[in-house]
C-alpha cells in the first residue's frame, strides 16, 4: 500500500491523568496499547469510574486486530473488560499483567471468552502491517515493556510508563541496549511519559526507601502498619526481607495487595519468606512488637482496608498507642481529602503516621525525571516526538525539552489531546482530523453501569440546589384537586419557609385551576406546566433552581 498513511490515535490519556489508550492504524489495521481508566473527580458524585468512550474502535471494529499492554497500572487495564465486551479481540502483555487482566476479566464472567497471549521481554510478534518487539523498561510495578513498532513508513516507540532505575531490587536493569539499537537505526516516531517532566534530575532507584524503613523498623516499639500501592512488587518485597530481618510476622490486609501477592509469588516475581506470614485473625493476639501489617488503600478509598483501620471499624486491626503507621506512596491530586482524613483519624489514636516527602524517601516516583526523558530523546533521536501520558502542561514542557536537545525541532514536535490524529505518510507528519473521543462513567451499583451525562448532571443539581416535589391529589373521577398541594422538599430551605411554601402551594394550584380539561386530562402536561410554573416562581423568589419533580397521585 504505497498510498497509505500511518495514523496515531490518543483515545485517552493526553491532557489528564488515567485512561491511557492508543490506536495505531495503518491502512485497514488497526492495533491498541493499553485501555486505561481513572477515578472520577470530586463532581462526578456517584461516579466509581470512569473510562474512554471507545466509540471510534467500535465503528472500525472490522479493523481492530489486537490489544497491546505495556504493563498492569489500572490507568492502563482498567478498561480492558469494558472494550473486550464491545469487541472481543486478542491481548497480548507479560504474564503479570495479563493475570492482573484475568482477575477483572473474571469479575465480568469474560475470562472464558477473550483470548490472551502471554509475552515476554526481548519478544518481537507480528499482527498485520506491524511488526512489535517487548523492551524491557523499569518502573514501580514489574513486568513494564515498552514496545517498538516496525511499521511499513517506519519505526514507532511507544515508552509505556518508565523510569530509568539503575538498581532494580530484581536486578532486571531497562534495556537501554535494545532501545539505542533502534536509534540508531533510525526512529520515525517517539511516544514518551510525560508525568515527571517537571521534576529535575533523576527519579530514586526503588532501592532508596531501604535506609528510611531500616530506621523505621530499628525504632518501631510496637506494630509497624506499612501501606503502598498494591501493584508495588519490588516495595512489598522490600517490606517482607525487612520484615524477616528484624523478627516481624507479617500480615496482609486488602483485598488488592492479597491478590497481587498472590500473583507476584505464583509467577515467581515475589519471594515470601518461609513461615512470615500471619493471618489477620492473629494480629492482635501476637505481641505487638512482632507484627508488621501491609495494608490497601493509600489513597484513602471510602472502603478499604486502611480506612477502615484509621476508624477502627476492621474486624482484625485495631490502632494502639505507640503503632507505626508508614504511607509509603505519594498524595494523588484531588485525594488530598481524605488522605490527611484518614492521617488524623489514626492519630488521634495515638499512631505516629510517616508520610510525604523527606531523605531519605519512604516512596519513590515509578515515573522518569528531566535527566531520564532527555536520555531516552538521546537515545532514540526520533525523526517525530509526540510527548503522552499527563495534562497539557507536562505536555508542551516535554516538548521544549527535546526542542532544546535539538534532536527534534518543534516542528516536528506534536502535542495532542485525546481525539486528535497524527497522520504520517512518506510527504511528512501532521495533525489529521478528530476522532470521536470522551468519558464513560461506570457506577457498578447500578443495573446498567453506565451512568449518562444527564443522571451525573442531576446528581450535581441536587447536590448544589436540592430538591422540591409538589404532590398533587386529584379525584379520577371528577378531576378536581383533593385539599391543597403538599410539597416536600430535601436540601432547599427558603428564608421564610412557612410563608415561602404556602405560596408555592398556591402556585401549583393556580396552574391547575386555568388549565382546560384536556390539559388537566394529560398528565404528563400537567407536570411539566408545574414544573414550569414553580421553577418561575422559586428562581424569582429565592436565585435558586432545585431540581423540581412533580407527583400526581389518583385517588
Amino acid at each position: 500500500m504505497p498510498d497509505a498513511k500511518l495514523q496515531v490515535i490518543p483515545l485517552g490519556g493526553l491532557g489528564e491523568f488515567g485512561m491511557n489508550s492508543m490506536a495505531l492504524r495503518y491502512g485497514d489495521d488497526i492495533i491498541v496499547i493499553d485501555a486505561g481508566m481513572m477515578f472520577p473527580e470530586e463532581e462526578l458524585l456517584g461516579v466509581d469510574i470512569v473510562t474512554p468512550d471507545f466509540t471510534y474502535l467500535e465503528q472500525n471494529r472490522q479493523h481492530l486486530r489486537a490489544l497491546i499492554l505495556t504493563h498492569g497500572h489500572e490507568d492502563h487495564i482498567g478498561a480492558v473488560p469494558f472494550l473486550l465486551s464491545e469487541i472481543n479481540v486478542p491481548v497480548y502483555g507479560t504474564a503479570f499483567t495479563l493475570a492482573l487482566v484475568e482477575r477483572r476479566l473474571e469479575e465480568h464472567e469474560m475470562l472464558a471468552d477473550t483470548k490472551r497471549h502471554v509475552v515476554e521481554p526481548g519478544e518481537k510478534i507480528e499482527i498485520g502491517p506491524f511488526k512489535i518487539e517487548f523492551i524491557h523498561v523499569t518502573h514501580s510495578i514489574v513486568s513494564a515493556v515498552a514496545l517498538a513498532i516496525t511499521t511499513p513508513l517506519g519505526v514507532v516507540i511507544h515508552m509505556g510508563d518508565f523510569k530509568v532505575d539503575p538498581t532494580p531490587t530484581d536486578n532486571l536493569l531497562f534495556d537501554l541496549h535494545t532501545l539505542a539499537k533502534y536509534g540508531k537505526g533510525g526512529v520515525l516516531l517517539l511516544l514518551s511519559d510525560s508525568t515527571n517532566v517537571d521534576v529535575p534530575g533523576y527519579t530514586g532507584s526503588e532501592r532508596a526507601i531501604r535506609p528510611r524503613f531500616d530506621e523505621i523498623f530499628n525504632r518501631a516499639e510496637k506494630r509497624l502498619i506499612v501501606s503502598c500501592f498494591s501493584s508495588s512488587v519490588h516495595r512489598l518485597q522490600q517490606i517482607l526481607d525487612m520484615a524477616d530481618e528484624y523478627g516481624r510476622k507479617v500480615a496482609l490486609l486488602g483485598r488488592s495487595v492479597n491478590t497481587v501477592t498472590e500473583i507476584a509469588s505464583d509467577l515467581g516475581l515475589l519471594n515470601i519468606p518461609d513461615g512470615i506470614l500471619l493471618r489477620p485473625q492473629d494480629i492482635m493476639s501476637l505481641p505487638p512488637e512482632e507484627v508488621a501489617v501491609i495494608v490497601s488503600g493509600t489513597q484513602g478509598e471510602p472502603m478499604s482496608a486502611l480506612s477502615r483501620v484509621s476508624v477502627d471499624n476492621h474486624k482484625h486491626l485495631s490502632i494502639k498507642p505507640g503503632d507505626t503507621v508508614v504511607l509509603s506512596s505519594r498524595i494523588i491530586p484531588g485525594n488530598e481529602k481524605a488522605i490527611y482524613r484518614m492521617i488524623n483519624h489514626m492519630s488521634r489514636r495515638g499512631a505516629e503516621v510517616i508520610y510525604g516527602s523527606m531523605n531519605p524517601p519512604v516512596h519513590v516516583s515509578g515515573h522518569g525525571s528531566a535527566e531520564e526523558l532527555k536520555l531516552v530523546l538521546n537515545l532514540v533521536r526520533p525523526r517525530y516526538f509526540m510527548p503522552i501520558h499527563g495534562e497539557y502542561r507536562q505536555l508542551s514542557r516535554h516538548a521544549a525539552l527535546a526542542a532544546h536537545l535539538r534532536h527534534v525541532g518543534l516542528e516536528d514536535t506534536f502535542i495532542l489531546d485525546s481525539g486528535d490524529t497524527l497522520e504520517i505518510d512518506s510527504q511528512g507528519a501532521r495533525k489529521g482530523a478528530s476522532v470521536p473521543v470522551g468519558r464513560v462513567c461506570i457506577d457498578s451499583g447500578t443495573l446498567d453501569e453506565v451512568v449518562e451525562d444527564m443522571v451525573i448532571r442531576d446528581r450535581r443539581h441536587m447536590s448544589e440546589d436540592g430538591f422540591v416535589i409538589p404532590i398533587i391529589a386529584i379525584d379520577k373521577h371528577t378531576g378536581h384537586i383533593e385539599g391543597m398541594p403538599e410539597i416536600v422538599s430535601r436540601g432547599f430551605v427558603a428564608e421564610d419557609s412557612a410563608a415561602f411554601l404556602a405560596e408555592a402551594r398556591q402556585v401549583v394550584m393556580r396552574t391547575f385551576e386555568i388549565s382546560t380539561t384536556e390539559e388537566r386530562a394529560d398528565w404528563g402536561m400537567m407536570k411539566e406546566k408545574i414544573r414550569v410554573d414553580l421553577k418561575r416562581y422559586i428562581t424569582k423568589e429565592t436565585s435558586r433552581r432545585p431540581l423540581i419533580i412533580p407527583v400526581i397521585l389518583e385517588l
